[in-house]
């Protein structure tokens, strides 16, 4: 995979503040709590600086916010150019309603459980997965920021059973699940086992509500995403997104089928 003109940027301007405020990458790491190995790996960009990272430097090297700046920059561009534009809805969105027949959404994924799905679903190894999974992760932030959009996720009770990563990485994942389903403005609902035929088996989707103008509508498939936006399509989505939701379990027993998931992944 070749570099990313953000990638080499980080690095470059690390290299440059460290140098200048005359310290070895050994003693840098000290300050900001990181291996040296660490601080090398980002300075030859062989590793994507994770957000703590990128902030820790900047205030060890008084960047006065330069290097998080290059990161955020980072991000947007190891996304695909047909998602950035999704993203930035997602941004923005007051509400987004996701349906996910065969995983967990990528807003609510841990860094193991969609590190397995680069791996095995993606086909990616080794640096390749890097980028990639430092966007997914930092697109997360949505849901933690000062009031967050209203999130509801709708899933296949086979999500819960899919050995995505191995026990240990399921057993993460669906407690990361029932926690973050604990916050007021996020809302799980399972569709239980055994049930037949419904009309989101044929695919997952994402509706989001702008905070002024219509909804917009997401699909994802095996080559890119689509963004929909004519009236006839969004509305066919929020049929489908209501006979999805119809079929789905309340949100707090949900949550109880979730932990005891969980719990089985021994």
């Amino acid at each position: 995979m070749s570099r990313m003109p953000m990638l080499e940027l980080f690095a470059g301007e690390l290299r440059r503040l460290r140098g200048d405020a005359g310290l070895s990458q050994e003693a840098l790491g000290e300050r900001v709590n990181y291996s040296a190995s660490l601080v090398a790996a980002v300075e030859q960009c062989r590793r994507p600086p994770r957000e703590e990272f990128a902030q820790r430097c900047d205030e060890a090297l008084m960047a006065g916010g330069l290097l998080v700046r290059i990161r955020d920059a980072l991000v947007r561009e190891s996304l695909m150019p047909w998602f950035r534009e999704w993203v930035s809805i997602e941004q923005e969105a007051t509400t987004l309603r996701s349906f996910q027949p065969l995983v967990v959404p990528g807003l609510l994924q841990t860094e193991a459980y969609a590190r397995a799905l680069y791996e095995g679903a993606a086909q990616l190894a080794g640096e390749e997965i890097e980028q990639p999974l430092a966007a997914r992760l930092a697109r997360q932030a949505v849901l933690n920021r000062p009031g967050p959009p209203q999130f509801v996720a709708v899933l296949d009770y086979t999500v819960l059973e899919r050995p995505v990563g191995g026990p240990e990485v399921m057993r993460e994942q669906l407690r990361h699940l029932a926690d973050v389903g604990r916050r007021p403005r996020v809302h799980l609902h399972v569709v239980p086992r055994g049930t037949g035929a419904y009309p989101g088996l044929n695919g997952a989707f994402v509706l989001a509500t702008p905070p002024d103008g219509d909804d917009v509508g997401y699909l994802d498939n095996q080559l890119q995403g689509t963004i929909v936006e004519r009236t006839v399509d969004v509305n066919s989505l929020r049929q489908i997104w209501e006979s999805v939701r119809a079929e789905a379990m309340p949100h707090g027993a949900t949550l109880a089928a979730i932990s005891e998931a969980a719990e089985q992944w021994t």
